[in-house]
């Protein structure tokens, strides 16, 4: 009880205490809030203007639609997640993106900053960084904020920003891809090289008069016994000279006959690879869904001049307590002593 009574008299004598310095703290509000409405006036207004995108997915067209293999298909209308969010936002914070949005739209002398600054390039990050800002929200998407003076280039940043998004990906995907089209290719034409000389040499083969060599060896064995039955001499010559050249190279034909059939197979396989790879390298594909496009602002964003009186009025008022309780604890120490 007497504990709450100390408090509820030290909050009386407080009370009290603000009362009799009433005019002072009025003429401190009056002049912080006279004074920060002028600063706020003051202060160049910026607008803000927003683009919202889900990134995709997959980066892949040939995965997600040329892929024969049903685990590694990937649907192209699928959102991406927190990981492909993630990757959009190193995307955006890109020195590619940063460079190509300061040369375009002339941002050193846009910002006003002094060319001659020694540390103009520093002055040039921070106002970018202050004015454009990329954050990925709680739905797993990623919003491009710019604020600006001028509301139509803020939208027109915001916009140019978004359709980067695309330009930069594929840059970066075709580097690699790229790289992995050529290897596929040469492995491919060196198969189609391989094979067109086992062809030939079948040709070769199949030109000396062996077609089939199974079936040709039971006919001519066929033949052979008829015309030795019968006592061709003749015949059985000619018959001979046929099995001869089976002989001679029915193990090559066998062995070429079965090793294109195999090598074929590979050919398919790697054409199947090869023209995977080309679409990667040769086709470009949007990286996101595009939610909202930015449009020039109708209202300012920045500064919010009530918000602006109101922190400064009670900052002011704050510190302005404090420094009356503090003179007056230190007028009743002087008295007492």
């Amino acid at each position: 009880m007497k504990n709450q009574e100390n408090v509820s008299f030290d909050s009386l004598n407080l009370i009290a205490f603000l009362y009799s310095k009433r005019k002072i703290l009025g003429i401190v509000g009056a002049l912080a809030g006279a004074i920060s409405l002028v600063a706020s006036i003051m202060i160049t207004p910026k607008y803000k203007s927003t683009v919202v995108m889900f990134p995709t997915t997959t980066s892949s067209i040939s995965k997600s639609l040329l892929s024969q293999n049903p685990s590694a298909k990937q649907d192209i209308m699928a959102l991406g997640e927190e990981e492909q969010a993630e990757q959009m936002l190193q995307v955006l914070n890109s020195d590619e993106i940063r460079n190509k949005i300061i040369s375009k739209y002339d941002l050193m002398n846009h910002y006003e900053i002094d060319t001659t600054d020694k540390y103009k390039l520093t002055k040039l990050n921070n106002e970018f960084e202050s004015n454009i800002t990329y954050k990925r929200t709680e739905f797993m998407s990623v919003r491009v904020d710019v604020l600006d003076k001028d509301p139509q280039t803020a939208a027109n940043i915001a916009n140019e920003i978004a359709a980067m998004v695309d330009t930069v990906k594929n840059r970066m995907l075709k580097e690699r891809s790229m790289q992995g089209y050529q290897i596929v290719k040469a492995e491919y034409d060196n198969m189609k090289n391989y094979i067109k000389a086992k062809e030939d040499s079948m040709q070769a083969i199949m030109r000396l008069g062996v077609f089939d060599f199974e079936s040709q060896s039971e006919m001519l064995y066929e033949q052979m016994a008829i015309a030795t039955a019968k006592g061709d001499a003749r015949g059985m010559k000619q018959i001979q000279e046929k099995l001869d050249v089976l002989a001679k190279y029915g193990s090559t034909y066998i062995s070429l006959r079965e090793s294109l059939l195999n090598e074929r197979k590979l050919l398919a396989e790697l054409k199947a690879k090869h023209d995977e790879a080309k679409v990667d390298a040769e086709q470009n594909i949007t990286h996101k869904f595009l939610v909202n496009s930015a449009f020039p602002a109708e209202k300012k964003s920045t500064p919010v001049k009530s918000l602006i009186v109101i922190v400064s009025i009670l900052s002011s008022l704050f510190f302005t307590v404090i420094v009356l309780i503090i003179a007056e604890q230190i007028k009743a120490y002087q008295s007492k002593n």
